[in-house]
């Protein structure tokens, strides 16, 4: 069986205030048109489809779209909603649209619930868990105590016990929205972190044989059978080194998996450039990134004027300005922002306290600042998908 494993289309989001609307719809182009010319059998989507719970009706239009283009090709299509999706929403109608072969998965209860599928060597069921918020759904688990390992590890149990009671030699697949670790994240994934832990390990999804992952937006292969598509399209300059793409993955009839990467179209280059200001706009060697979405990081030791505008006059596209400037023996210390670059909401809570009261909290004060941190993020995720009703 071929599948074809993308994930976090992020329908929707724009990249610094530029619509991406436009190279959302290529993309959609780009993979209607890849299900027919590479014969796939199956499309697997690993959630983030929409980029927030309610999503602009452009987007709404364009999800549409392509999935009346899949069902008219007559493909099944297995989606799942993640982290960014409102999960009622997403799956409002799964009943009816699972009908033209759109299965929509979206609930927790039904991770141990499969959409079986059949070629010629037999049945593949594919599982699909949504993002698993373990906060809001530890006691459909009956899970007292619960992070992202557990809810995945409980979930996954259920997948492993509907497999066991399956004729021998059904084909497995997952699909899954989590940090797993050994992941590489970009800046333009939302934080998931419960409890000072976002990663689970990948030995959560033993026993099955294709694990499509979803959540980070850089592909990866965290194993032969364990990988992430990855975002079609970029969503920050951290990922100006990525080439963004999908999994064709073919499946044999003993579970073996065979994949080749797929590059996805290209709207305009990313580049991160770095110097002076004259140094910028005089280098020769720049003037590949002439016509790239730029983000310009500026090292003078003072801030010239202007300089966004005379920036633009060489890179257009300029849509990012950082100020990095060198430091002198006798210059100010690094800024508040360089201070705090690489470091959480829970780290930069226990330096204020360190600061304020000239020593770190302890134990107990740690836990409480991150169960303080962990009620907040889990009742913005609340709150969201309660406005989306």
């Amino acid at each position: 069986m071929r599948l074809l494993h993308t994930s976090d289309w992020h329908l929707g989001r724009s990249f610094h205030r530029v619509n991406m609307l436009g190279a959302q719809a290529a993309f959609i182009a780009h993979l209607v048109d890849t299900v027919r010319e590479r014969e796939v059998d199956a499309v697997v989507v690993s959630g983030d489809v929409y980029d927030r719970a309610v999503p602009p009706l452009a987007a709404v239009e364009l999800y549409d779209d392509v999935l009346h283009r899949l069902a008219d090709l007559g493909v099944p299509t297995v989606m799942i909603s993640g982290n960014h999706d409102s999960a009622r929403r997403l799956g409002v109608g799964a009943g009816l649209i699972g009908r033209a072969g759109i299965h929509l998965r979206t609930e927790a209860g039904r991770c141990g619930e499969p959409v079986v599928l059949t070629d010629d060597h037999g049945d593949v069921a594919f599982y699909g868990l949504p993002y698993l918020e373990p906060a809001l759904v530890k006691d459909e688990f009956a899970l007292a105590r619960a992070g992202h390992e557990q809810v995945l590890a409980a979930a996954m149990d259920r997948v492993r016990a509907d497999l066991a009671r399956r004729p021998a030699g059904t084909r497995s697949v997952v699909l899954a929205h989590a940090f797993v670790t050994g992941g590489a994240p970009s800046d333009s994934e939302r934080d998931i972190t419960v409890g000072g832990v976002a990663a689970v390990p990948a030995g959560v999804f033993d026993g099955v044989d294709y694990a499509a992952l979803g959540h980070l937006h850089g592909s990866q292969v965290i194993s032969e059978r364990i990988r992430y598509s990855g975002s079609p399209l970029p969503y920050s300059f951290s990922e100006a080194d990525h080439r963004k793409s999908m999994w064709l993955v073919d499946l044999d009839g003993a579970g073996a998996v065979t994949a080749e990467r797929l590059y996805c179209p290209v709207p305009r280059p990313l580049a991160r450039i770095r110097g002076d200001l004259a140094g910028l706009l005089a280098d020769p060697a720049l003037a590949g990134h002439e016509e790239s979405w730029v983000e310009a990081t500026l090292t003078d030791a003072v801030r010239p004027d202007d300089p966004m505008a005379r920036l633009a006059e060489r890179f257009p596209h300029t849509l990012s300005l950082l100020f990095e400037p060198r430091r002198t023996e006798s210059g100010p210390d690094a800024s508040y922002a360089e201070r705090l670059k690489g470091r959480d909401d829970h780290e930069i809570a226990e330096d204020f306290v360190t600061h304020v009261r000239g020593a770190g909290p302890d134990a107990d004060e740690r836990a409480v600042l991150r169960a303080a941190f962990d009620a907040v993020r889990t009742d913005a995720v609340q709150h969201e998908r309660e406005g989306a009703r």
